[in-house]
Formats: C-alpha cells, sequence, structure tokens
C-alpha cells in the first residue's frame, strides 16, 4: 500500500522535555501521525532549538516510519494575524514566522494556525485581508513550510468559522503551492456544518469542495464536541461521546480524499486515545 492510499492517524501528543520526544510518545499509542507544538504554545518567547533535539527529532520520526506528511506541527494560541491594530498584529507576525523557521528547522512541511480575530474593530473581510497579507510576508521569510488555515468554531470574534473565510484567505495568498486548510471536526459542527449523519457529511464535504476545494486539504483534527450544532462553542469530547457520535469518523475514515494526511485527536481524555486510534484503524480498514 502506497504511503497516499493510507489513513495517517494520530493524536496531539506531549513535547514535553523537548521536541525530540514527541515521536516517541506519538509512536507509543500505535499513531502512524501526530501533532506538536515546537514550543510553549502560550509564551511569545522560546529559546532556539538546539541542534542536538533536532538530530534527535529527525532520527526519531525516521526510526519510527513518520514522514513530514504524517506530522502537523500547531503554532502559538498568543498568535492574531487578523489583529486590527498593526504594533500587536506585527508581533503576531513576528512570532508566526519564528514557528515556521522552526518547523523549517525540523524538516516538517506544514504549520497548522488559527486564522485569528477582529476583535469587532474592523469587519471580518478586512482582518481576512490582513491575515492573507500576514501570510504572505512570513512565507517570505522561510521556504518548504506550508501555512495550514485551521478552521474555527466562531467563538467571540475569531474568523475562520465558514469555509468561505478558509475561502477567502486562500484567495488572497500568494504562493497557493503554501497554503492549505486544517478542518476540525468539532469546530466545523460547532459552527454549523452537521456531521452527524451519512447524508449530512455528503453535502457538508461537497460543500467544502465546491467552496475551498479538497486539494488544499492538508490536515485534520478529529474530535467529538460537547457543544451543540451551530452553538458556536469550542468544547471537544471524545469520539462517539459528543453531539456528534461515531458517523462523521466512520465516513472519513472510508473517503479517499481523506488520505494522505495527518489526522490527528485532540479528544479530552488522553488515557484512551489508543484505543480511538485503534477504532478509527479499524474503520479505515487498516486493522483487523
Amino acid at each position: 500500500m502506497k504511503k497516499a492510499d493510507q489513513k495517517f492517524i494520530g493524536a496531539h501528543v506531549s513535547a514535553a522535555g523537548g521536541v525530540d520526544n514527541a515521536p516517541l510518545n506519538a509512536k507509543e499509542l500505535g499513531a502512524t501521525a501526530f501533532a506538536l507544538f515546537t514550543k510553549n504554545q502560550r509564551q511569545w518567547q522560546a529559546k532556539p532549538l538546539e541542534s542536538k533535539v533536532i538530530d534527535n527529532f529527525r532520527r526519531r520520526c525516521e526510526l519510527y516510519g513518520f514522514s513530514p506528511a504524517q506530522i502537523l506541527p500547531h503554532d502559538s494560541y498568543l498568535i492574531n494575524l487578523g489583529h486590527p491594530e498593526t504594533e500587536a498584529r506585527e508581533k503576531s507576525l513576528n512570532a508566526f514566522a519564528d514557528e515556521l523557521q522552526r518547523c523549517e528547522q525540523l524538516g516538517l512541511d506544514r504549520l497548522n494556525f488559527h486564522p485569528g480575530s477582529h476583535l469587532r474593530k474592523i469587519s471580518e473581510t478586512e482582518s481576512l485581508k490582513l491575515v492573507a497579507e500576514s501570510v504572505n510576508r512570513a512565507l517570505e521569510k522561510t521556504t518548504g513550510v506550508m501555512a495550514v488555515i485551521e478552521n474555527t468554531a466562531g467563538q467571540g470574534s475569531n474568523l475562520g468559522y465558514s469555509f468561505e473565510h478558509l475561502a477567502e484567505i486562500i484567495d488572497q495568498v500568494e504562493d497557493k503551492s503554501r497554503i492549505g486548510v486544517c478542518l476540525d471536526t468539532c469546530h466545523a459542527f460547532a459552527a454549523g456544518y452537521d456531521l452527524r449523519t451519512n447524508e449530512s457529511c455528503t453535502q457538508v464535504f461537497q460543500q467544502f469542495e465546491e467552496t475551498v476545494g479538497f486539494s488544499y486539504l492538508q490536515g485534520m483534527h478529529l474530535n467529538d464536541s460537547k457543544g451543540a450544532l451551530n452553538s458556536r462553542k469550542d468544547r471537544h469530547h471524545s469520539l462517539g461521546e459528543g453531539e456528534i457520535g461515531w458517523e462523521a469518523f466512520r465516513f472519513i475514515m472510508q473517503d479517499k480524499r481523506f488520505n494522505g494526511i495527518p489526522m490527528v485527536l485532540e479528544t479530552i481524555d488522553s488515557s484512551i486515545w489508543h484505543e480511538e486510534i485503534h477504532s478509527l484503524q479499524i474503520l479505515a480498514g487498516q486493522k483487523v
């Protein structure tokens, strides 16, 4: 089986003690994909990656069979590329560029980010334009790493809760080969995209294809939702225990359009990640 024909399934694992521990933590889960933070996600500054840590990360990825197409690093939660105020937006831009550079050092080819927030000071369209401008500037500072926009639940003044928002950013990014999308199932559901049945999944992902395009799909976050449909609440739940249920994950695991990208759990109980990964692998026909 070619790698592009496979489902890459894992979780957002801890990088405590060094990013080089992340591949090991993923391997212990029986994962074929993983997400990680390359620095503390709640701090602006981080010390540079040490060469021995970089070398060890790359060595372990090779040892455990994790290619860049199976790894989805996530940037800091503090970054807001659509910030209406120049000084704050520049601070975010610099932090985002630094995270792209860290991915480049680690040999990774994509970086997942939240599009940001207009903070009710400017329009969504104006803020989305600022996001795209920030991405363009950050990409100029790096090579080989793709900026991957994550859809949001639409809490508060957050951007990215609609497929149209994602498309609007992509349209304004100059290098289309370096922009992609990560779909979070909990966020999509909370934003009003019904994933509870096979029929509704068919409709939602057809809408995604028409508005954004599967060619831009570069990762997924597989989460059930504590919040109801269109609740605008970003509240993850374990698979099958929330408002979405198992049907969406069965649909995704059996649809080839989701092959060859990192699909990672951010569900609330890490003690059962191994079981959740195993269940998804069975649905994908990759485990007996």
